[in-house]
């Protein structure tokens, strides 16, 4: 009889800590869940810093690398084609700009040689500190290049809970993302966090 209780026990005990972990699992995907809702929903900020520079701010998303292969096939092969593996990867941050350059130039005549012939030409060049546009015009013909020079700054941050405003715990991981270039507009970011759980090759 007590060797028939013991191995009741045993069970019992191994059950209600299956059962434990279950339950701490599901907890925890759930709210995995619950904030990739909140960041789905709320999409991108963007806005201007004090000094004027581009930016914006995202949530992120916290994906198992199966659903980051679904949702982004084709940057999951990019990033294998680099020699990473995604079980390896840790995060995955992208963001996009735009740079709108406009500006008055002094044209100046100048002669060029175009097929052995020598033509005039008119020379223009303007740049600041982030960008340069040189070129020339000749005949009915523009030829000009442009250079611009940018950073784009990251920084990933947690957003804390807030009760009678006091802040605790943890509400959703943030991205802010800004850019040097005054002339830069940031027109897309995204940042996201590879689960540790499910990883695969």
């Amino acid at each position: 009889m007590k060797k028939i209780m013991f191995r009741v026990a045993c069970v019992t005990l191994v059950a209600l800590v299956a059962c434990c972990v279950i339950v701490v699992y599901l907890v925890r995907e759930n709210e995995r869940l619950r904030r990739n809702v909140h960041a789905l929903e709320h999409g991108v900020e963007y806005y201007r810093t004090e000094s004027g520079r581009s930016a914006a701010a995202v949530e992120v998303l916290e994906l198992e690398v199966a659903e980051y292969r679904r949702r982004s096939g084709d940057d999951a092969k990019m990033i294998e084609s680099l020699g990473i593996r995604l079980r390896r990867a840790e995060s995955v941050a992208k963001s996009a700009t735009v740079t709108t350059l406009g500006d008055t130039v002094v044209l100046r005549d100048t002669v060029i040689v175009h097929d052995t012939v020598l033509m005039s030409a008119r020379h223009f060049a303007g740049e600041d500190a982030w960008s340069r546009v040189e070129g020339l015009l000749f005949g009915d013909s523009v030829r000009y290049n442009v250079h611009t020079v940018d950073t784009l700054h990251q920084v990933v941050h947690r957003v804390p809970r807030r009760f009678l405003f006091i802040p605790y715990g943890t509400r959703a991981i943030r991205q802010e993302v800004w850019s040097s270039n005054p002339n830069t507009e940031l027109v897309y970011t995204e940042y996201i966090e590879l689960s540790r759980r499910k990883r695969e090759r």
